[in-house]
């Protein structure tokens, strides 16, 4: 497997989400059209702990799940010959689970794995670990599109 660090600079050539939607902070392994692990670190400055929940802050568990799709997202387009002129776009989530709550000062640890490619279409295994914990994971599928000049 390649160790291969991608910077949120690179990262953001391959993904159209900016703030306060661009939810992976670095890419810590790459394996091209195989896996690719990324690094989300939560701080209590993020927008959305305002309002999930004051008092009690936890991320909320759909942006778990987009954080998870953007690291597949980053697979997906990087592994294509011509990925400046394509975007992801996710078809389905399915088995979702939810296993810890996600708060301030966790660093999520986003593994995806590439399970199924056939033309278009990427069916990903995504888990999201926190301290060696699981606390989310889902299965998603996703096509490469042309991007629109």
């Amino acid at each position: 497997m390649e160790v291969l660090v991608i910077k949120i600079s690179e990262i953001m050539k391959y993904l159209p989400h900016r703030y306060p939607f661009l939810l992976v902070d670095r890419i810590v392994e790459f394996e091209e059209n195989k896996r690719v692990v990324g690094i989300k670190n939560v701080t209590i400055n993020e927008p959305f702990f305002q309002g999930h929940f004051p008092g009690h802050p936890i991320m909320p568990g759909v942006l778990l799940i987009e954080a998870m799709a953007q690291v597949g997202g980053v697979l997906a387009l990087k592994s294509d010959p011509e990925p400046e002129k394509k975007l992801l776009f996710f078809m389905s989530i399915d088995k979702a689970k939810f296993r810890k709550p996600v708060v301030p000062g966790d660093q999520v640890r986003l593994e995806i794995d590439l399970i199924k490619s056939r033309g278009t279409v990427r069916v990903l295994k995504s888990v999201a670990i926190v301290d060696n914990t699981v606390v989310a994971e889902a299965e998603m599928m996703a096509m490469i599109v042309e991007r629109d000049s």
